[in-house]
């Protein structure tokens, strides 16, 4: 008996070691990457920050622009009604609680033109859901240690906030820069006025931070020549001497519709070199730049000497609704999204590439026209890196790049009066050297400001997503629901808290938390949020069952569909992070009633894991909106503006992206590693069952198939029960999880990937043919125990209807858990029970 178990763990050992070392080896690949994106601790240096380089210039100064401007109103247009720079009470002016700031407004309209120059208070207006969502942001500010590091090391944290307490929405905005400089727009503004006091101005929206007081449209023709007046530039990328920064321009004529208007002469300032050895914008040759092609949005004021000075270039191409081109079809939208849109051939830097997905329409012209004035789109927005000969360093063979919401409407824009995009981010973003603030930016705030903008350096993608079912409101017999509100609404509470740092003064990247991540609890929450309010409606689901062919109805059933599929994306594995459903609970009035805090964890990260890189979340994303019948714009731009020579805009990537196969684009590791996390997903209720019925439909055709030839036969003995506990646990690792990882989880793409289902099926059967032949050729070589048994075409035939039950089980379920336990209860009976164990050791 001993002699027996002996030799049979001697059969089985050189099989089980080769299959479980393969097994091992993925583990530590996985674990290797990612180690290499966890962050480590570096040795502090001081260094000066981007944001102090540039506030050394007089233009980028607030108080370089008198206050008291005018401007010719057929030429120039005021950015937005109210426009005012923010300024923090003192400790003593404001008491712990309160949120309110001062405002120096900056422009008003027409009926308020006497506070231009004045500064009053800005505050909440007197709304229940305003005050719970201060309630939910408020933090007693302290910084640690590690925040007083990162200042030294040249990081923008909010050095005024530090040691107050409950600190507000509008009090962290106000106070995220060492100096009051930022400039807001207020959209929802009313003036208050207030007895023997200054009026007030009260908002129900947080303000939207932005660039310039006025704006235009100008064809830039060429710069003006060096001189006394026009003075060139110290510095500017390129050869020397430098050109002029002083332009000429002509402007749009409203009459003619064509760039025949008044010319003028105005500056686009060049901006200084920082510690990236690179200006952040340049205007050098941008008069050549065909992106100009149809004029370029000015937006800044008159300096003291009366000169028009830019502060930040929208190029009037990328907001029009004129696409470059038209992809029709979910299936040819899918491959745009995942293979095409980040393509970046040398030749296309200083380009605008403008694509427009319609996974239904059949016509090119009918895919335009669904865009109206008034639609609204959820917006996904990445960034990529900066190479050339100036490269910014990226680590782990990846380009991180950056992942931000935002919302955007068709409007008609005032001097055109044609439709385009206006484009509102929701930065959730980290404490950084250049002072960008997390919060709301128009899109010259955050992509055209010549300071800190990213349109000049960085490769970008805006997605618009229009899907009536999450932008457009739903009324139900008087009882009110806003998706796009609410997720606005949880962004908001997001960004307000980095702000703080959830009072430790710095919101830092890690795995778990950063950009992506955060945006993405953002999300989550505004999913849980709604569904509560659903739940706790019983007027909703009564209306939804009275009306069941309502539009509306219909309307809300894609919600539902869309809000179950975000929810599987946003938890790849089956579990949530705690950290979001602690907020979760915590904003629907379920939880402890303690403000939750960032899980910096990597176990949270893993748990998250398809929302940890940028690149990953804004394709996978934007291709879960097209499966649901989204339109999508992909806005495209490479560097655009002035010509600088020493940079290249490069594509973000996935985890270990550049570790490339040479001479293509195809990453073998990244690829690899996706697979293998996706699969790791925990079993539904829906895939237990997937599992149960394979499981019989296979004993219903093997074990017939199987005795009748004489290959099967029972054979089970329960006295021999440590063996057969050894042999099932064998069993489990080889041939069950090995196998299952070799010829389904890493050869197969994961179903949620798959975009042409034919292909996938063609590739499966390719894969289970080498199944079949595999387990011949390891009788050959690696497990010799397997001659004949592995030779016998009934155990061929076998062993090639379980490849095909496992891969229809994981095309159903994507678990890598179900095709393994359906592989090894399937090898588990055969060797114990029916013949199996005999047949290897005959």
């Amino acid at each position: 008996m001993t002699n027996e178990e002996s030799s049979t763990k001697l059969k089985l050992r050189p099989r089980g070691k080769f299959r479980f070392g393969v097994f091992v080896l993925l583990v530590i690949i996985s674990a290797i990457a990612i180690f290499l994106f966890y962050p480590r601790s570096q040795p502090i240096i001081r260094q000066e920050s981007n944001y102090t380089i540039h506030k050394r210039q007089s233009f980028n100064q607030t108080t370089y622009y008198p206050l008291n401007q005018t401007v010719n109103p057929d030429l120039y247009q005021p950015v937005a009604k109210w426009i005012g720079r923010l300024l923090l009470p003192t400790p003593q002016q404001i008491p712990p609680g309160e949120d309110w700031v001062w405002i120096e407004i900056q422009h008003a309209p027409p009926t308020a033109q006497f506070l231009v120059g004045k500064i009053i208070r800005l505050e909440w207006q007197d709304k229940p859901q305003l005050k719970s969502y201060i309630q939910a942001v408020q933090r007693d500010v302290k910084f640690t240690e590690s925040t007083k590091k990162s200042q030294i090391a040249g990081i923008i944290h909010p050095a005024r906030l530090d040691g107050r307490l409950q600190v507000g929405p509008l009090q962290s905005l106000a106070g995220a820069r060492p100096n009051d400089d930022i400039i807001v727009t207020l959209d929802d503004a009313e003036l208050v006025e207030i007895v023997n006091s200054e009026p007030r101005l009260r908002i129900s929206q947080e303000p939207v931070l932005a660039t310039g007081r006025f704006y235009s449209l100008v064809k830039i023709l060429y710069p003006e020549p060096t001189s006394s007046k026009y003075p060139a530039p110290p510095a500017c990328p390129g050869s020397s001497p430098c050109p002029s920064d002083f332009f000429r321009v002509r402007h749009y004529s409203r009459l003619t519709r064509q760039f025949d208007g008044v010319e003028e002469t105005i500056r686009i300032p060049q901006q200084v070199f920082d510690t990236r050895n690179i200006p952040p914008s340049t205007p050098r040759q941008i008069e050549t730049s065909a992106v100009g092609t149809f004029g370029w949005y000015i937006y800044g004021g008159k300096n003291p000497q009366g000169i028009f000075t830019v502060q930040g270039l929208v190029p009037r191409s990328l907001l029009q609704l004129q696409p470059s081109k038209i992809v029709l079809g979910e299936a040819a939208g899918l491959t745009y999204t995942k293979d095409e849109n980040w393509q970046i051939p040398p030749q296309d830097r200083g380009t605008i590439t403008k694509v427009l997905l319609d996974p239904t329409t059949k016509a090119p012209p009918n895919a335009l026209l669904d865009w109206r004035e008034g639609d609204k789109a959820i917006l996904l927005h990445s960034f990529g890196g900066i190479g050339g000969k100036k490269a910014e360093g990226f680590p782990a063979f990846t380009v991180t790049g950056h992942f931000a919401f935002g919302l955007t409407e068709v409007v008609r824009e005032p001097i055109t009066q044609e439709l385009q995009f206006a484009i509102t981010y929701a930065q959730i973003y980290a404490n950084n050297p250049d002072g960008i603030i997390s919060g709301k930016h128009s899109w010259v705030d955050y992509m055209g400001n010549l300071q800190w903008g990213w349109a000049a350096t960085r490769p970008i993608s805006d997605v618009l997503m229009k899907f009536p079912a999450v932008t457009q409101d739903y009324d139900f017999a008087g009882v009110k629901l806003s998706p796009a509100t609410e997720f606005l609404r949880q962004l908001e509470i997001m960004m307000a808290r980095y702000r703080t740092g959830d009072g430790t003064g710095s919101a830092t990247v890690s795995p778990a938390t950063s950009c992506v991540q955060d945006a993405s609890q953002a999300l989550y929450i505004a999913i849980q949020v709604i569904t509560q309010q659903v739940k706790s409606r019983p007027e909703i689901q009564q209306w939804l069952n009275n009306h069941p062919n309502d539009p509306q109805t219909l309307r809300f059933q894609k919600l539902v569909h869309l809000g179950q599929a975000l929810e599987r994306q946003l938890t790849p594995l089956g579990i949530v992070r705690a950290d979001w459903q602690s907020s979760a609970d915590y904003l629907m009035g379920t939880g402890t009633g303690q403000a939750a805090q960032r899980n910096r964890s990597i176990w949270a990260a893993l748990t998250s894991w398809r929302t940890m890189l940028p690149r990953q979340a804004h394709d996978e994303l934007a291709a879960l909106f097209l499966k649901h019948g989204a339109k999508l714009w992909f806005l495209r731009t490479n560097q655009i503006g002035g010509t600088n020579p020493d940079i290249a805009p490069l594509a973000p990537t996935m985890g270990l992206g550049y570790l490339t196969i040479p001479g293509t684009n195809i990453a073998p590791l990244t690829i690899l590693l996706n697979r293998l996390l996706a699969s790791l997903v925990l079993p539904r209720a829906q895939d237990w069952l997937v599992m149960g019925v394979i499981l019989i439909v296979y004993g219903a055709i093997a074990i017939p198939l199987g005795w009748k030839s004489g290959f099967l036969r029972w054979s089970f003995n329960p006295s021999r029960r440590i063996e057969q506990i050894a042999i099932a646990l064998q069993a489990l690792f080889s041939p069950a999880i090995s196998e299952e990882l070799v010829f389904r989880v890493l050869a197969l793409p994961h179903p949620i990937e798959v975009i042409n289902w034919y292909i996938w099926a063609l590739w499966a059967l390719f894969i289970i043919f080498l199944f079949i032949i595999y387990h011949p050729l390891n009788a050959k070589t690696f497990f010799p125990q397997g001659s004949p048994t592995f030779f016998h075409h009934i155990f061929l035939t076998l062993a090639g209807l379980l490849g095909l039950c496992c891969t229809v089980a994981y095309a159903l379920t994507g678990c890598f858990w179900v095709i393994v336990l359906i592989h090894w209860i399937v090898v588990l009976v055969w060797l114990l029970a029916l013949g199996g164990k005999e047949k290897l050791e005959a």
